[in-house]
């Protein structure tokens, strides 16, 4: 009967959704946010444990959108029991991304040179089962709702679905229940989807036993899993650092690791040493006060990172200091380095100190607003293995610094090893006198790292200090030449600018240290 016989009230009545069509639809929501979460884990742990994170983001986007379209275009080989296929790929897909997290981790602590081979293939597994799942909705959708209907209310709940874990994935996932649970609770999600799709669709399933028998045993599994991931975690871990671990947490920005054994407590940032108790007094002594000692009477400092108070402990050891202004992007660091017994023991309670001013924020953004002048800022950020880092070590970010550095100031910048990252170390050179700011390299010798290197800016020359502060363990004054001069497998090299718009020192540092690490 055409649309005319009904009559005009009947032709033009929106048709009301039926109860399975909310169902299906409510699941393509938890389907695609259940998906970014396993790309997103397996992106950020790639990045955390490989370095890189542009490279390893974009390989594993990459691979994953790929594995999408093959599992999209698998799906025209499903004709028959659409049903049952969507349940059991839901349940593979629960299991399988739900764990990613937790293999990973135990892979790298166990397996480290198979860690890439299992990073792709699962990233392959679990976006080729995600590619499949829209399209059996989509297929099983189409018996009662027009085409053009349902892919605008497919698409829009699946957009919706990465909407809201694209902010909380960050926000509030990582940080409250880590990254393997995170991965657990998304899991544990799917296979909720595929109960709600045994109960839906009980009536064309056969073998329907079966099929309850394997959403129970998979959601079981996966809560006890939920359960017991503080072991899986702290077993992985336990294997990477070695030593006992004393405090774990995730924060939106990184992993925080601390750790107890020969060389004392040493913290990890995402996987990498950041400081030795046994010899950290030698980097941080030689970090702030061929600086501080120079400059004569410092009154206003900044420390840009260095969110631990190391640096901040020195520069306190200035009468003439009145205020430290610490600028962390983390605010998990300075939290834990304030108030936790043992670690603000290490840096001497420096932290809680009334000269000191604790601000929560991205330097790059905090240089660009208008501000005091300093007469020494020391520059502590971690090495640049990454774009996001790289931005802290280019010309824009020294040009920024150059204008809130007083007349007679000096900045010091912390630049990793001129041994092992030679080219590296002398384009953070090159970048700082792009600026018009006179660079003064120097280099000390810390166990835990090996030679590591700084550099002195400022716009008058370099003059050695005619006094240290009393109690120094490492710095002298008769050996303060010795930091200065450079041997010939360390001299300077040409290298180019790092700017925003190339990252040149990313590319040098991963290269120069991959040669060292495997990567």
């Amino acid at each position: 009967m055409s649309e005319a016989a009904l009559g005009p009230s009947a032709a033009t009545a929106p048709r009301r959704p039926q109860p399975v069509e909310i169902a299906l639809l409510a699941s393509v929501f938890v389907v695609a946010a259940c998906g970014l979460v396993y790309e997103l884990s397996a992106a950020a742990l790639s990045s955390y444990l490989l370095g890189d994170s542009v490279l390893q983001f974009s390989t594993i986007i990459g691979t994953y959108l790929f594995a999408m379209g093959v599992g999209s275009w698998l799906s025209r080989y499903f004709e028959r029991q659409l049903p049952a296929h969507f349940l059991r790929i839901e349940l593979l897909v629960a299991l399988i991304g739900g764990a990613l997290p937790a293999l990973l981790f135990i892979a790298n602590a166990y397996i480290p040179g198979a860690f890439r081979l299992l990073l792709y293939g699962l990233v392959l597994v679990v976006g080729t089962l995600v590619g499949l799942e829209i399209p059996l909705v989509m297929r099983i959708l189409r018996r009662d709702v027009v085409l053009k209907d349902l892919v605008s209310q497919v698409l829009t709940f699946d957009y919706l679905g990465a909407l809201a874990v694209s902010i909380a994935f960050p926000l509030l996932l990582v940080p409250q229940l880590g990254m393997i649970r995170t991965g657990l609770l998304f899991g544990f999600m799917n296979a909720a989807v595929a109960l709600w799709a045994l109960w839906l669709f009980r009536h064309e399933l056969r073998g329907l036993g079966a099929h309850a028998l394997a959403c129970l045993l998979t959601l079981g599994s996966l809560v006890g899993a939920f359960f017991f991931a503080e072991h899986v975690t702290t077993l992985a871990e336990d294997r990477f650092y070695q030593d006992r671990i004393v405090f774990s947490e995730s924060s939106p920005y990184q992993r925080i690791v601390v750790t107890r054994g020969g060389a004392g407590h040493r913290l990890f940032l995402n996987g990498n040493l950041q400081f030795a108790e046994r010899d950290e007094y030698r980097y941080h002594e030689a970090l702030v006060h061929p600086a501080m000692a120079a400059q004569g009477a410092p009154k206003k400092v900044a420390v840009l990172g260095g969110g631990d108070g190391m640096a901040v402990r020195e520069v306190l050891k200035y009468a003439s200091v009145e205020s430290v202004t610490l600028v962390e992007l983390d605010p998990n660091m300075t939290r834990l380095f304030s108030a936790h017994e043992t670690l603000s023991a290490l840096n001497g309670g420096a932290l809680q100190s009334p000269k000191v001013h604790v601000v929560n924020a991205d330097a790059f953004q905090w240089l660009q607003q208008p501000g005091d002048l300093y007469d020494v800022i020391v520059v502590d950020f971690p090495d640049p293995t990454n774009f996001a880092i790289g931005k802290l070590y280019t010309n824009s970010f020294y040009a920024l610094l150059d204008k809130r550095l007083a007349a007679a100031g000096y900045a010091v910048i912390q630049t990793t090893s001129p041994l092992i990252a030679r080219k590296s170390f002398w384009t953070v050179v090159e970048t700082v006198e792009s600026v018009g700011l006179r660079a003064a390299p120097y280099h000390a010798h810390v166990p835990s790292f090996g030679e590591w290197g700084f550099i002195i800016a400022s716009r008058r020359p370099y003059r050695l200090p005619e006094a240290l502060p009393e109690g120094l363990r490492f710095l002298a004054l008769p050996a303060m030449p010795q930091l200065f001069e450079f041997p010939h497998d360390m001299a300077r090299v040409p290298a180019d600018v790092n700017r925003l718009s190339n990252q040149v020192l990313v590319t040098a540092y991963e290269q120069e240290w991959g040669k060292v690490t495997g990567h």
